[in-house]
């Protein structure tokens, strides 16, 4: 069985990450999205809501890929979190060159690390690449429209969110 992981945070999943996870499903058996559990960054969203939000996301992509999807959450390195789960590859989505200079970086030291698990680089579809849930947050933070970026539940879970703070 052909495993490979989806490094993360998601906070929150947007078009661009399916777009990801949906074309990821074509390369393995089963898909893990790993969750980063980053304090560092401040998510917006607990982490149980992100595991929530992803599921939601992914369930139909699974019944239609035939693809296992599981969400593993993570605090250990990346590499480490795909020896954990089996993984033999690392899939990662680029949008920008800029994506693509930290990436390098990271593959270098992961192989480093661990040389048996290969990282593998989707590019977002043309209409994705603009998206980062950074940007996403900062308009929803302003009342702006997310549907284009986002699925309607998690729009909905934004709304909701930014409306307690």
């Amino acid at each position: 069985m052909r495993i490979g992981l989806y490094p993360g945070t998601f906070d929150p999943v947007t078009h661009g990450h399916t777009d990801i996870i949906r074309r990821g499903c074509r390369l393995v058996d089963r898909l893990v999205i790993g969750v980063a559990i980053n304090r560092d960054k401040g998510p917006l969203f607990s982490l149980e809501e992100r595991v929530a939000l992803i599921q939601g996301e992914t369930a139909a992509i699974a019944a239609s890929t035939g693809t296992e999807i599981l969400v593993h959450p993570f605090e250990n390195l990346l590499i480490d979190c795909a020896r954990d789960v089996g993984a033999s590859v690392i899939v990662r989505g680029l949008r920008a060159v800029a994506d693509f200079e930290y990436e390098f970086q990271m593959v270098g030291m992961n192989r480093t690390l661990d040389d048996s698990i290969e990282t593998v680089f989707l590019m977002a579809e043309a209409r994705h690449q603009a998206i980062a849930s950074r940007l996403v947050k900062e308009i929803a933070r302003l009342g702006g429209d997310v549907s284009k970026f986002v699925s309607d539940p998690v729009r909905a879970s934004l709304a909701e969110r930014l409306s307690r703070k």
